[in-house]
């Protein structure tokens, strides 16, 4: 079964009105294309809102700073009034963007590395855990970027590598999937 297929029959299995559903893992694993799979297909009426951490990080060495955000400022609010918010990053002028506010009236997937910490997880009623082949990953991720990661890729895994290490999201994990492509069978 294919990863959005197990996540979709974890979301209907929810006893939740509006459902926070988190998706982390490693770079190139897979997590935009799950989120975007796993909205399309949600299961209820109400259309999903979409959190994606690479549109707050505040630059190449913000995974821990929003991965912070996410937690204090979006998930913690969000289940206790009602209302989060995020703030974006404008990556071209390098500095903060404008803030965006969430509600609890409709379901929220939030995917991106540093989605799922031990300060964001008690806020989640699905938490995802999505890997991926190191060599397929890479080569996704900065296939996706055209370029503009491959500067950065090692700070960043490294970054990754202290969250992992710091946070144990594999752990605080509901669900775990492989994003690698199953090897195609040739006749």
């Amino acid at each position: 079964m294919r990863p959005e297929q197990k996540a979709l029959e974890a979301v209907r299995a929810l006893d939740a009105r509006n459902p926070i559903v988190l998706i982390d893992g490693p770079s190139g694993a897979g997590k935009s294309t799950l989120a975007d799979g796993l909205i399309r297909a949600w299961p209820t009426d109400a259309a999903p809102q979409l959190v994606r951490l690479d549109d707050l990080y505040p630059g190449w060495g913000g995974l821990a700073a929003g991965s912070h955000q996410v937690a204090t400022e979006l998930l913690a609010p969000l289940r206790e009034s009602g209302a989060g918010r995020w703030r974006g990053w404008n990556w071209a002028a390098g500095r903060p963007a404008d803030w965006h506010e969430i509600s609890a009236t409709r379901p929220l997937v939030v995917e991106g590395c540093g989605a799922l910490s031990l300060a964001s997880a008690p806020h989640a009623d699905l938490r995802i855990w999505l890997s991926a082949d190191d060599a397929v990953r890479k080569r996704r991720a900065l296939a996706r970027d055209r370029g503009a990661f491959d500067a950065h890729w090692e700070m960043w895994d490294a970054q990754f590598t202290e969250f992992v290490r710091t946070q144990h999201p594999l752990a605080l994990a509901d669900l775990v999937l492989d994003g690698t492509p199953a090897p195609s069978s040739v006749s």
